[in-house]
């Protein structure tokens, strides 16, 4: 059965067992069960390897798979319009788990300049110790990818759109043909935007990765990350690196994350008209220096976001304050119903200092040149009412 709607989608992805599965055991149950079990009981010695010419099907052990974490894979695959999806134990390790396999020493990399600031110690830090040359660019800038990209030498392009925190939208179709013109594969970080609102496969990415922690949860309790492939070759690879180093996502997470996409749809679309309320309101607001939402007409972004996403424009977004750091701290401290922390996409609104917090790993030349200010606030606007949210917001603006 096809589902075109969203919300059936998310209610609905992943149903049916795998072929040769244990999950046939537990067809009639309504919500799908924790298999909370480190290892999976043999029928016979001829099933642990081909050492006798039978393969062995179904499930071996924890480190490898398990029934609730696969349940969750197919059900991103499905959403991410992509054929395999594997779940990883953080949203790091889903990124490391994407880009780390397709890498040698003496090849070559690129990414987005903004984006989250451990990823960005990853390629600028992490990759470089292991003799892989990276470039850290404006990613929204096409011209400046293909001046970068080197034909048989870059391996792989990696983009985070929207970034964060700034929300630079990178155009995914023209930034696929440049790295697959030069033999690369392309990477998208895709949790700003969730799969409700981007599907970067559709665009010509040959991997998308989220950080479930945010969106795809929503409900602040889960840490963990997933990869979707459009590929069952590069799913093979990236789930033998998975197996190899050990970054499984547990069963029960997995139980939490498949609770919490069922309501990703119709979240998402509350997350984003109230985004656009609370933009707005901040942009005209005397304050306020600048706000960086693609969903307004004034973002330098607007119309490649309407090209390339649909539905809405996320939901985390940053405003720059007039007046400097001490304006920005007073009114992230002053905040009574938006709560001071880091992490976004959860059901209540949060904000944060980038600078100081998730993004204080990054080199402050990469911070200057992507205009990562000291004054700049990070917000994730929630499923409140959008009155509530923006009567918190002028109430903290008052302080500054």
């Amino acid at each position: 059965m096809s589902l075109e709607d969203k919300n059936t989608k998310c209610i609905h992805a992943g149903e049916g067992p795998a072929a040769g599965s244990t999950e046939a055991h537990c067809m009639h149950a309504h919500t799908f069960p924790i298999f909370q079990t480190s290892t999976f009981i043999f029928d016979d010695a001829q099933m642990g390897a081909d050492l006798f010419g039978k393969k062995r099907e179904g499930h071996v052990y924890g480190r490898i798979g398990n029934p609730t974490v696969e349940k969750f894979e197919r059900a991103m695959a499905e959403l991410e319009h992509g054929n395999s999806g594997i779940a990883f134990a953080a949203g790091m390790a889903a990124v490391t788990g994407a880009v780390f396999p397709f890498l040698k020493a003496g090849d070559h990399a690129v990414c987005s300049q903004v984006m989250y600031g451990p990823s960005t110690h990853f390629f600028g830090n992490i990759l470089t110790r292991y003799g892989v040359k990276t470039d850290i660019i404006d990613t929204a800038d096409t011209e400046k990818v293909r001046a970068t990209v080197r034909k048989g030498e870059t391996k792989v392009v990696y983009v985070e759109t929207p970034g964060n925190p700034l929300t630079t939208v990178t155009d995914l179709a023209e930034v696929a043909k440049i790295a697959h013109e030069a033999g690369a594969i392309l990477i998208v970080d895709n949790t700003f935007a969730s799969p409700i609102f981007q599907n970067p496969l559709d665009e010509g990415a040959d991997i998308v990765l989220h950080s479930i922690t945010k969106y795809v949860n929503g409900h602040g309790d889960v840490v963990g990350g997933v990869v979707v492939s459009k590929t069952p070759e590069n799913a093979a690879i990236i789930r033998k690196w998975r197996t190899d180093t050990g970054g499984i996502m547990g069963p029960f997470d997995a139980f939490l994350v498949l609770r919490g996409l069922r309501t990703l749809a119709m979240r998402m679309e509350r997350h984003g008209a109230n985004a656009q309320k609370v933009a707005e309101f901040l942009e005209k607001h005397p304050k306020v220096e600048r706000v960086t939402y693609p969903g307004l007409k004034s973002s330098p972004y607007h119309e490649r976001a309407a090209k390339q996403m649909h539905g809405g424009y996320g939901a985390t977004f940053s405003f720059i304050m007039k007046g400097g750091f001490d304006a920005a701290k007073r009114v992230i401290e002053h905040t009574k119903l938006a709560s001071l922390a880091v992490s976004l996409g959860c059901l209540d609104t949060l904000v944060e200092h980038p600078a100081s917090m998730t993004h204080a790993s990054v080199p402050r030349k990469i911070m200057e040149e992507q205009g990562l200010c000291p004054e700049l606030i990070r917000i994730s606007v929630g499923c409140e009412d959008p009155k509530d949210i923006i009567a918190d917001l002028e109430q903290a603006l008052s302080y500054a």
